[in-house]
């Protein structure tokens, strides 16, 4: 997939992606090995690391997550905001698969897979567990890795700012009422301290940290500005193979343990980030979103893998 999104932003640009863009795909398959092979021979260190939480939420990966992101908050001016009312069109499609789509068809998804194909090879007593958590999965979408994808494939900051503000803010109302009516419960309780230390963590410090950045280098000139950004660039992809390493290591045992259980799992979650971001990609194109919009709205779906982990 971060093969196709290199290419897909070279196509659209005209410009030449560098060697480390293009092999991408090869360096992700690197550190998933790298990771799982690092957490089996120093379990100790990667617990301690694993276990640096609050309310869940692992400090180290949002350390990381600033790396990643923080080169395309840079690149926003908030008094030039407004300028997202142009791909207001493309807002409206992210919603739509995001809320009206995604949730339920990872639920059919789900019942086909679990329930039924893969009925007899998974244990029994999890069947139902594993379906509730790929529902979960799909009612809380991925939002800070989006900044990577839509950096890597020139996309446009103002619009991916606004649908992940956007789709925080739904989630913060829309997560329990949608889980409730999938899994057929009553009422869901809902881990408000870490789903808004994840808000806050992931969203609100790195676009503070972004801002007061922004202002230090442009006071220093245009020039030095862009060289920061160039220097950035970089650290940006290091952070989110880095972000990969250790959430392998932190689950490389259970993925040894069990890689027939994680490879089954794997299929619908699939299924569902190519289905769901062509669906968002085509509804996009229908529609004349430019581009830059098109691709960050389709990709939102696609990092729900990194979410499953």
């Amino acid at each position: 997939m971060t093969e196709t999104i290199a290419r897909t932003a070279q196509a659209s640009t005209g410009s030449q992606i560098g060697f480390f863009e293009k092999w991408l795909t090869v360096w992700v398959f690197l550190c998933i090995g790298i990771g799982i092979t690092l957490g089996q021979l120093f379990p100790g260190p990667f617990k301690f690391i694993g276990s640096l939480e609050i309310a869940r939420v692992n400090v180290p990966v949002g350390i990381l997550i600033w790396l990643m992101i923080i080169p395309m908050l840079l690149k926003i001016d908030f008094s030039a905001l407004h300028q997202v009312k142009q791909h207001w069109k493309g807002v409206l499609v992210t919603l739509f698969i995001n809320w009206c789509v995604k949730p339920f068809s990872m639920a059919l998804l789900a019942y086909i897979f679990i329930k039924v194909l893969f009925v007899h090879y998974l244990p029994q007593d999890q069947i139902d567990s594993y379906v509730a958590g790929l529902i979960l999965l799909a009612a809380a979408p991925c939002t800070a890795m989006v900044f990577v994808w839509s950096n890597l494939t020139d996309g446009d900051p103002y619009f991916t700012l606004t649908q992940v503000a956007l789709n925080d803010l739904i989630m913060v109302f829309a997560f329990a009422p949608i889980v409730a009516l999938l899994l057929g419960l009553s009422s869901i309780k809902v881990p408000w301290d870490t789903l808004l230390i994840s808000v806050g963590l992931y969203i609100v410090v790195p676009v503070i940290l972004a801002q007061v950045a922004r202002h230090i280098l442009l006071k220093q000139g245009q020039t030095t500005f862009d060289s920061a950004l160039k220097v950035l660039s970089p650290v940006s992809l290091m952070a989110l193979l880095a972000t990969l390493v250790l959430l392998f290591a932190f689950q490389g045992e259970a993925i040894l343990k069990q890689p027939l259980v994680i490879a089954m799992l794997a299929v619908p979650i699939l299924i569902q980030v190519y289905f769901n971001s062509a669906l968002a990609y085509v509804l996009n194109r229908q529609l004349k979103v430019a581009h830059n919009a098109a691709c960050p709205s389709a990709l939102i779906g696609a990092s729900n893998f990194l979410n499953w982990l």
